[in-house]
């Protein structure tokens, strides 16, 4: 296979990242065809990207001889009858976060494509970014004795859209922004989740309340890992500051920070002594080469008949967590897992 031929099934915000990629930054792929069922988007996306191929039916998509993967990227409710249809077509496939809806789903999709011999990779770009990836690289090494405590944070500035007061449907924080901090953590810690108790209030909408009694827009999740590891994650949504993503990995012998909510290295100090920096404004920003590079491993991984570096397994357990996290905060208790 000299080029992975790949077509982005879902062309939203998120999916023009991997479009964008996929015309022109993966040394091993190229974007062959575009698939969307709403026109408007599709037709915004053919005119920024040219590609041989546009469909709004994905099932369309899926039989042509010439698309080698997919790149799912769609509302998580259609992940599973997308991914499952593409890998009995014989398509390798990634798939953004969250994988499923549940635990079942996830376990469906991951056998649909083991028993049709193509990749699954789950779309935590986190793993590809060089700061988390260098963190890791340092705790394998010991450069701060084994981990005891692993504390993640997730801020975004967005206001939340009307769907995403219902937690029920969205998750809150802690499915929309947080997926990834329980997915570094549990990377981190190398172990799986044994504990999780979780709080989370609504503090900046106060007008939604009523109608939304359950909604929250700050939450804070503690868990204890079978290994011992202590986690905890912080979460919140229309924060308005900036997007701030930051990790630090304390252990026996020093401590590992990872990432910043400086958007460069300059910085103003003022004749009323007061310092100041710019501050990151999006994840789209932040993680700009972390999408490259995630994009690349997938290429690699199909050309190189490799394990993928996130699994199936990865994303599946990563729901779990999302899962019990919203369960602990609804019924105001700690879960056993």
């Amino acid at each position: 296979m000299e080029k992975v031929k790949v077509c982005l099934i879902g062309c939203g915000r998120a999916g023009m990242i991997h479009a964008r990629n996929y015309a022109g930054k993966v040394k091993n792929a190229e974007l062959t065809a575009l698939c969307d069922p709403f026109e408007a988007s599709l037709k915004a996306a053919a005119e920024e990207i040219s590609v041989p191929y546009v469909y709004t039916d994905y099932r369309e998509a899926i039989k042509n001889p010439e698309i080698d993967a997919v790149v799912v990227v769609t509302p998580t409710g259609l992940h599973r009858e997308i991914v499952i249809a593409a890998a009995e077509a014989g398509k390798h496939v990634f798939c953004e976060k969250p994988m499923a809806d549940s635990e079942e789903e996830c376990e469906e999709m991951i056998e649909a494509c083991r028993k049709n011999h193509v990749k699954l990779q789950l779309g935590f770009m986190r793993r590809f970014d060089k700061s988390f990836r260098r963190g890791k690289e340092l705790l394998d090494a010991g450069a701060a004795g084994a981990p005891t405590f692993i504390r993640s944070n997730t801020y975004g500035p967005s206001e939340p859209k009307e769907w995403m007061y219902d937690v029920r449907r969205s998750y809150g924080p802690i499915g929309e922004v947080n997926s990834h901090d329980f997915d570094t953590i549990r990377w981190y810690a190398g172990s799986e989740v044994k504990k999780i108790r979780a709080v989370g209030h609504n503090f900046r909408s106060p007008e939604k309340a009523a109608e939304y009694p359950e909604y929250y827009d700050t939450c804070g999740v503690l868990m204890e890992f079978e290994n011992g590891v202590i986690g905890m994650i912080s979460g919140a949504q229309y924060v308005q500051y900036g997007y701030d993503s930051r990790t630090e990995i304390l252990g026996t012998d020093g401590i590992i920070k990872v990432g910043t909510q400086h958007a460069n290295s300059v910085e103003v100090v003022a004749k009323d002594q007061v310092c100041t920096t710019d501050s990151i404004v999006s994840w789209r920003t932040l993680f700009t080469d972390a999408y490259t590079a995630e994009a690349n491993a997938f290429a690699d991984c199909i050309v190189n008949d490799t394990e993928p570096e996130v699994t199936g397994h990865d994303g599946k357990m990563a729901l779990r967590m999302v899962h019990a996290g919203l369960q602990s905060i609804l019924e105001g208790r700690e879960i056993e897992l």
